[in-house]
């Protein structure tokens, strides 16, 4: 398994945060937030197999391409970006050694947790 960083998809993550289109949830969220298989299909089928890429931080060269297996380290629900799915998406790299989407989920951590100190200053 070859996993390199999504640069496109971080761009967008990073879009995301900008305009403030993030959930400020808690750690152990995802499981509840992460969208369903359905909702995956149905939000491929309507925006195409580009689209949904840009909402996983990881690419791995060796699965098919066109295929959902192939993208990996999902940030968001296809409307903002999670919190929680950050925080397990770094959990997970790191334990796997995928060190540069373990910097850029570091990253976009600090940058949510920036923009909700400064939303509740």
């Amino acid at each position: 398994m070859v996993v390199k960083l999504n640069e496109e998809a971080l761009s967008h993550a990073r879009g995301l945060l900008r305009r403030g289109e993030v959930a400020f949830d808690e750690r152990d969220d995802w499981s509840e937030h992460a969208p369903s298989t359905d909702a995956e299909n149905a939000f491929i089928d309507e925006h195409g197999m580009a689209e949904f890429a840009k909402w996983h931080l990881g690419e791995d060269s060796d699965a098919t391409e066109g295929t959902k297996g192939r993208y990996l380290f999902p940030y968001g629900d296809f409307h903002r970006l999670h919190r929680c799915a950050v925080i397990s998406g770094e959990s997970r790299a790191g334990q796997y050694d995928h060190a540069s989407i373990e910097d850029a989920l570091r990253e976009l951590l600090r940058g949510i947790d920036k923009k909700r100190k400064n939303e509740s200053d």
